[in-house]
């Protein structure tokens, strides 16, 4: 989905591809970002929540009546349905991250 905004053309690969772990991490409440995470990253979980609220807000927001590729590739079956699972509470998150 960030491949379809421009504002996120400026973070690196890197910190964002972390970033969607930490979100999917929180969500699928599997733990939060772990010593060996941060080793292999090179991010702390600090240096990520930023990145973690703005795609959640993304997620949670998202338009529902353009560039629907993504969305609808993503809600097959194949893909685990992923593109429907429910963004998490915007204070909830805050709380979540917060407290790791």
């Amino acid at each position: 989905m960030t491949l379809q905004e421009y504002d996120y053309a400026r973070e690196s690969p890197s910190k964002l591809a972390a970033s969607c772990l930490l979100l999917a991490l929180t969500m699928k409440n599997l733990g939060g970002w772990t010593p060996t995470l941060e080793y292999y990253s090179g991010y702390s979980s600090q240096d990520l929540h930023p990145l973690v609220k703005r795609l959640n807000f993304l997620l949670t927001y998202q338009p529902c009546d353009k560039l629907n590729a993504v969305r609808s590739k993503y809600s097959h079956r194949v893909f685990f349905e992923v593109a429907k699972v429910t963004p998490m509470d915007m204070l909830k998150l805050e709380e979540t991250l917060t407290s790791s």
